[in-house]
């Protein structure tokens, strides 16, 4: 099995920065893209940014454009997002997903359980 687990969420004030970050485990033998998503309340999940393995791809939500930035370390299988310049409509919970390829199940997508970012003065 493959285990998807973010850390980095929290409180913080508008204009404020922090850094996601979200480690694979399992039986990998590789990893495709890796991304972020994220859930508002009664909002549809939406993608916002997504990355090739050899990172020399990226895609960005228009919203977060010039804001937030994707980046992957493959040695430890982690992808991070780090935003900066936060507005409270970014409050959501942001959920990492990968395209993993493993010894177990081939080719699936897998998604972690989500973590937290709110915010508010």
């Amino acid at each position: 099995q493959v285990q998807l687990v973010e850390s980095g969420g929290g409180l913080v004030q508008p204009g404020g920065s922090l850094r996601l970050s979200c480690a694979a485990s399992g039986s990998i033998f590789s990893i495709r893209d890796m991304g972020w998503y994220r859930q508002a309340p009664g909002k549809e999940r939406e993608l916002v940014a997504l990355i090739t393995r050899g990172g020399d791809t990226t895609d960005y939500a228009g919203s977060v454009k010039g804001r937030f930035t994707i980046s992957r370390d493959n040695a430890k299988n982690t992808v991070y997002l780090q935003m900066n310049s936060l507005k409270p409509e970014d409050t959501a919970v942001y959920l990492c997903y990968a395209d993993v390829n493993s010894w177990s199940r081939g080719i699936s997508d897998y998604w972690g359980q989500g973590t937290q970012v709110t915010v508010s003065s």
